[in-house]
């Protein structure tokens, strides 16, 4: 028997984390030089980062020597939010922050439920800690949030919801998650992953941080990796009750985030202009990805996100003659659902070179 063998069951069980394909591997794989190539992969802003956010990284770069102080960040989240630093905990990107929720709540003997369909990241998590895993069939490509609750056995500790959805892009009214989580025990913690928020389109959501004050038991995530354009920097915050987050920061590592991420974050949120940039061209570019694809007759799930989900038929195939004209998009296989590919909204130039590149692939 190999010292492998004698690792834990549940995590040889755990399905690696399949991230969209770096530009660079692409160029190195078909010999595209990386200017031609578009990637489309990963949801990532096609602004960039946040201006006020690159000028702090800057003026960070002389910190480096010493070891990372988040009280400005929390004290900007909390400016942000409205609640007080005590019930805030910051992570290397929304990820982390999923990670010790799944390592403070959950182990062997103990069940999770998310949906078909949803962030690969929750059953990797619950995974890593030995939880037994529930997949509850979606609906409509979504959330069924009757189906999760009648999922529910004496040994569930914890729920994943994300909203929007990824990667399929749909969305839970506010009104159908208040009525889930007054239905459920008090001892159930959820996790409402909301990495895609500041995608929402005006007066289409409540405000989820309402719930804070009626359900302790809630834990909702957010990212500076989508719209603030900060992905490489990896830093999130979940917001809490002060109980949770006391039980998070005990087990969260020490130092999460680096000085470049902290210094950025804080900014990030404070630039106005640029989010409602990135907005306006989410937008725009939505309704030019879905005009091609009703033009290409391309079947897709409406989405609240910053992204599409459409059917390619064979994906794979698609995919590939897609990836052999320096286009990047998303295979989903793996999210039980082999034809579909998922592209994310680009630039109008961008967006338009998809279009193109797909009217090749279909011959």
């Amino acid at each position: 028997m190999s010292v492998c063998d004698r690792s834990l069951p549940y995590v040889r069980a755990i399905a690696p984390y399949q991230p969209g394909k770096p530009i660079t591997q692409l160029s190195r794989e078909m010999g595209i030089p990386v200017e031609r190539i578009v990637k489309l992969a990963s949801n990532e802003n096609p602004l960039g980062m946040s201006p006020k956010a690159r000028a702090a990284v800057e003026a960070a770069m002389g910190t480096l020597e010493r070891y990372p102080d988040d009280f400005p960040l929390k004290a900007a989240v909390a400016a942000h939010t409205g609640l007080p630093a005590e019930r805030i905990v910051l992570g290397n990107g929304s990820n982390d922050l999923l990670d010790i929720a799944a390592r403070v709540f959950l182990a062997p003997g103990r069940s999770t439920i998310f949906s078909q369909h949803a962030f690969a990241v929750y059953s990797i998590a619950s995974l890593t800690v030995g939880a037994d895993l529930i997949a509850v069939p979606a609906k409509d490509f979504g959330h069924d949030p009757d189906a999760m609750r009648a999922a529910v056995r004496p040994d569930t500790r914890l729920i994943w919801i994300a909203n929007p959805n990824n990667p399929t892009g749909t969305f839970l009214p506010h009104a159908r998650i208040g009525a889930f989580l007054r239905s459920l025990p008090g001892d159930v913690v959820v996790v409402l992953d909301e990495a895609y928020n500041e995608y929402l389109p005006v007066g289409v959501n409540g405000d989820s941080r309402d719930w804070l004050g009626e359900f302790p038991n809630l834990v909702i995530t957010r990212t500076f990796s989508k719209i603030y354009g900060l992905a490489g920097l990896r830093v999130g915050y979940a917001l809490t009750s002060a109980e949770i987050a006391d039980l998070m920061n005990r087990v969260r590592q020490p130092f999460n985030c680096n000085n470049l991420a902290l210094a950025a974050a804080a900014a990030a949120l404070d630039d106005h202009e640029f989010v409602a940039r990135s907005q306006q061209l989410n937008r725009a570019g939505m309704e030019q990805l879905l005009d091609g694809f009703r033009r290409l007759g391309f079947d897709f799930i409406p989405s609240y996100g910053n992204f599409i989900a459409f059917r390619a038929g064979d994906a794979a195939a698609v995919n590939g003659a897609l990836l052999r004209q320096g286009v990047i998009v998303r295979p989903v296989a793996g999210y039980d659902m082999p034809e579909w590919l998922r592209v994310t909204i680009g630039t109008e130039a961008e967006n338009q070179r998809l279009l193109q590149a797909l009217e090749v692939a279909r011959g």
